[in-house]
């Protein structure tokens, strides 16, 4: 499996914002045959005043291919063209192999 592990920091305010784009962006992306797992987290703990708000995402597909696909998809890029304007700081992104389910389980 091939996993991507987002996170991103948000500029103060902007989190519902975010939170709406990366539903629909999570709602395209599971009906992708290539995706296994789309998961959006947000911190439990309330930032500071005026400090950035994390969010992560845990991607898992069953290919770099079908990553590289779900790139190229209409929800992605309007998910990706909606928050560029209120990332605190570029997303940072580490790409991964599963080692442990494997095979990996589609309801695990």
């Amino acid at each position: 499996m091939y996993v991507v592990c987002v996170t991103v920091l948000v500029t103060p305010g902007n989190g519902e914002r975010f939170a709406e784009s990366a539903r629909k962006n999570h709602e395209g992306t599971r009906q992708e045959p290539g995706n296994l797992r789309f998961d959006v987290l947000r911190a439990a703990a309330p930032p500071a005043p005026g400090d950035p708000e994390p969010f992560f995402l845990y991607e898992v597909y069953r290919t770099k291919d079908d990553f590289a696909s779900h790139q190229q998809t209409p929800h992605y890029q309007v998910f990706r063209d909606e928050v560029a304007g209120i990332m605190a700081t570029p997303r940072q992104g580490v790409h991964y192999q599963s080692l442990f389910p494997e095979p990996w389980k589609e309801d695990a």
